[in-house]
């Protein structure tokens, strides 16, 4: 049979060039994405970026760890505590200690980033002086990169500053202060504060230098003094002593680091954000990889099914010959396994060829590290090759089955029409495939709706539900096709109505080009619906849960100082509610330590300005040993008492004041500003009081901020400014997962187009003996094409429209309804390229065959 099938690949070779190139890349890109798993399996150990100069640097406890059965539970902590101030006291008397602080800035022209620091921190990075010389007062600073020039002013929201020089990252230098304002910033400094001979801290703010070459960050330096009133609280501090002297004192603080060397990095702002940059990276491949290999196989084996209900005549012929029905089934497997054979290498080649590339444009796009490149393992492409033979030999299963129970005369006396394109095992199947796509629904739905809400939930179960449509489409293609085509079918000439009766009467047909399109505007409608459901969802939430009139934010992550928190609770016809981010965390099971997002309130304010979705218990009952929670707490009953910790990983044992409902997910828990230590006011709502003047109000509100930089915004500016978008990881996966879709649907829609056409050149040619002209039997063909993606289409909206209704129905359930979003521009530019493909790859062939006489056409072997 090996022979055999060779020689049947070589005469059909257009019947499986569309599973070849699907298939091969498919494989490439399981390669590709293996090897960049691989490669970030084996990441290099961070390296300190920002003290890679520093003698020592303690740390004040940033973890929690809650002992359990199972072992210790470690959580960042949201509020990371200070070193107590009697070891400062101890590590003095060791040596110099500098204290390290950094907040952000916001200036007017320069970068979105930029974060300030005391200047004596700049010698353990170690900066040097590039330009310019070092500040003196509090209104100077030294910036880093090329945004400010020594000599410009700049105004931030920390008040108007003037640089004075410029600095770089120096490679290698000696790690002492220069004695003079410009050269190389040194990594020791005098107890004083002092720089340099002239260069003392003073208590202005100019910006005095500028460090040029960004490096890692964009900086602005300020002196100690002014950048200790710009972030009072110190987190972590540079000791000039010998590590194990430090280690000694800072013994029995609870908490407190001692880095050296490498560990140093732990130091750095958001040292974890490699290892987080390669699990969203890794979780975007992965689900490509779920995509792929599902697309693969679905395209494979609409190919081999279609390619099987073509070969119906041929395999009544090899039977007729004493073929026996395992022989058969064995010559389709031998096609399948060359193809799989063939395609998986050219895969592999592929592979290698692009992962390079890939990791080169996710460095580029900032979805990597920068020091991410693709390795030398091996195994990516034996996982590559073997996924992708399996692929095609799985995809072959049903065709080859359904081909070796071809009856000889059967076959042979078979017409073109499709009189039972329905199997039996199809089917059960699909109707199999759509029971348990419903019956894991309502599960869900009644069990945990939370669940449907999740991007792994709303991008695997669109996969069962197209599979079941697809299976079940030779059911609904010959009516669904009379309906599409009755208005044409209608309309003066033949052209509507052969139209209408050849896409039904070539059921498997219209079934083959129907799926690839069915499988791209599922996803297309199921994806971008979904995240864009999700969204909608939670600006509704976000609209319903505001009662303020007005909004107040900060111009940066500091938040407002008390001062100004003080000069808007005075604005004459304003109810204000002052409010700040933390967490509390909390044991659940005994074994899971689970982090929830907290705000800190005053509970009458937060009663007149916010609307709690409060199912159980009063918003007013919240007090300093009290919590308000929501359902998705193991405990959320009214009165019970939670342990928890803080953010500052404080134990504390609270009374439950409330419950709110699940919603989104967002809802988090409330306290009061006693069990928020630390936390700084970052957002007012403000409600009007009876006959105050909305304006006037307005008006005194933006008084009140106007040294700040905070802005005052209308409830509405603020629904619309808090709308919750797509992440660039997660939008980044949905384009990805759409591409590979779009890609595959091409190419098995001009295969199988390609495929068809050439079935009925017999039957154009009748046509043409018939009295059609050419034109008109091209545009014939490109109808029925239209026809059938149109067809597809249907089937794809249904799917999608099924899928959104599950979140739909999840979200009422969690008290956030909403209304179902379809992406119609997707959908729509998808249809568009279907249809644009269908017709090409269909009229094309037509064409090149109708250059030939009627006569000969109608008298060609099949």
């Amino acid at each position: 049979m090996l022979s055999v099938a060779l020689r049947t690949l070589r005469a059909r070779w257009i019947t499986f060039v569309g599973s070849f190139v699907a298939l091969a890349l498919g494989v490439a890109l399981i390669a590709v994405m293996g090897l960049s798993l691989a490669s970030s399996l084996n990441a290099p150990d961070g390296r300190p970026e920002r003290f890679a100069a520093a003698p020592v640097v303690v740390k004040g406890a940033d973890t929690l760890r809650v002992p359990t059965s199972t072992g210790v539970r470690v959580h960042k902590l949201a509020r990371p505590r200070a070193v107590p101030a009697g070891t400062v006291a101890k590590l003095k008397k060791l040596g110099t200690v500098v204290e390290d602080r950094s907040f952000a800035v916001r200036a007017r022209g320069g970068p979105g980033d930029l974060v300030g620091h005391p200047w004596s921190t700049a010698a353990f990075a170690p900066y040097e002086i590039d330009a310019g010389r070092a500040p003196r007062a509090a209104d100077e600073v030294v910036v880093s990169g090329d945004w400010a020039k020594p000599g410009e002013r700049v105004r931030t929201d920390r008040g108007t500053i003037r640089v004075v020089g410029t600095a770089r990252i120096r490679m290698a230098g000696t790690g002492r202060v220069g004695a003079t304002g410009r050269g190389v910033v040194t990594g020791r400094t005098g107890a004083t504060g002092r720089t340099g001979a002239t260069g003392r801290v003073g208590a202005t703010g100019q910006v005095s230098g500028a460090v040029a070459g960004r490096g890692f960050e964009n900086a602005v330096f300020y002196v100690d003094a002014r950048a200790a009133a710009l972030s009072p609280r110190s987190v972590q501090l540079v000791v000039d002593a010998d590590a194990a002297a430090v280690r000694e004192a800072v013994r029995g603080s609870t908490g407190v680091q001692v880095l050296t060397g490498d560990a140093r990095r732990y130091a750095d702002a958001d040292p974890d954000r490699d290892s987080e940059a390669l699990t969203a990276m890794n979780a975007v491949f992965g689900t490509a990889g779920g995509v792929t290999g599902f697309v693969s196989v679905f395209v494979v084996a609409s190919t081999f099914a279609f390619a099987v209900a073509q070969r119906r005549r041929e395999f009544g012929l090899l039977r007729t010959a004493g073929a026996t029905p395992g022989q058969i089934r064995r010559m389709v497997f031998a096609e399948a396994l060359v193809v799989g054979v063939l395609a998986s290498a050219t895969g592999c080649v592929l592979g290698a060829y692009g992962a390079p590339r890939l990791a080169a444009r996710m460095v580029d796009g900032g979805l990597a590290p920068g020091w991410f490149t693709i390795g030398d393992a091996t195994w990516p492409y034996h996982l590559a090759f073997w996924t992708g033979l399996f692929v095609a030999l799985c995809g072959v299963v049903a065709a080859s089955w359904r081909a070796g129970r071809t009856a000889p005369v059967q076959a042979l006396g078979e017409a073109s029409v499709d009189a039972r394109a329905m199997t039996r095992g199809r089917r059960l199947s699909g109707l199999a495939l759509l029971a348990t796509a419903a019956v894991t629904l309502v599960l869900a739905l009644v069990g945990d709706p939370g669940e449907l809400l999740h991007r792994k939930t709303y991008v695997s179960r669109p996969m069962l539900l197209i599979t079941a449509v697809a299976l079940l489409a030779p059911v609904v293609v010959r009516p669904l096709t009379r309906l599409i085509a009755w208005l044409p079918a209608r309309l003066p000439g033949a052209g509507g109505m052969l139209v209408r009766e050849n896409a039904a009467a070539g059921v498997r047909r219209t079934a083959a080009i129907a799926a690839p399109v069915l499988v791209t505007v599922a996803l297309a409608g199921s994806l971008l619906g979904a995240t864009a459901t999700l969204n909608k969802a939670k600006a509704d939430e976000t609209r319903r849960q505001t009662a303020a009139d007005f909004v107040v934010t900060p111009a940066s992550d500091a938040g407002f100082d008390a001062a100004t928190v003080r000069g808007l609770r005075k604005v004459s016809g304003a109810q204000v509610s002052a409010t700040s981010s933390s967490a509390v965390y909390v044991l659940e099971d005994g074994v899971s330590l689970a982090k929830s997002e907290a705000r800190a309130a005053d509970p009458g304010p937060l009663a007149a300005t916010t609307r709690l979705p409060v199912e159980a218990g009063r918003t007013s009952d919240l007090d300093d040993d009290t919590i308000i929670v929501n359902r998705e707490w193991q405990r959320h009953t009214v009165g019970q008492r939670v342990r928890v910790w803080l953010g500052d990983g404080t134990r504390r044992s609270l009374r439950i004041a409330a419950v709110m409902t699940t919603g989104t997910g967002d809802n988090g828990v409330y306290v009061t500003a006693r069990n928020a230590p630390g936390a700084t006011v970052d957002r007012v709502d403000v409600a009007l009081t009876d006959g105050a003047d909305a304006d006037a109000v307005a008006a005194a509100l933006r008084a009140a901020v106007h040294s700040s930089g905070g802005q005052v915004l209308t409830k509405d500016q603020w629904v619309r400014g808090s709308h919750p978008e797509t992440t660039r990881t997660t939008r980044l996966g949905l384009l990805l997962v759409l591409g590979i879709a779009l890609l595959h649907t091409g190419i098995s829609l001009a295969n199988t187009m390609v495929m068809a056409t050439s079935d009925r050149v017999r039957d154009l040619a009748v046509l043409r003996l018939a009295g059609a002209t050419r034109w008109q039997v091209l545009r014939l063909v490109g109808a029925e094409a239209l026809t059938v993606v149109a067809v597809g289409g249907v089937l794809g909206l249904l799917v999608a429209g099924l899928n959104l209704l599950g979140m739909w129905s999840a979200l009422g359930l969690l008290s956030a309804p909403t209304t179902i979003e379809i992406p119609w521009t997707a959908i729509g530019a998808v249809l568009g390229a279907c249809a644009v493909t269908a017709v090409v790859w269909s009229v094309v062939p037509a064409a090149l065959a109708l250059r030939r006489r009627a006569v000969e056409l109608a008298g060609v072997r099949e």
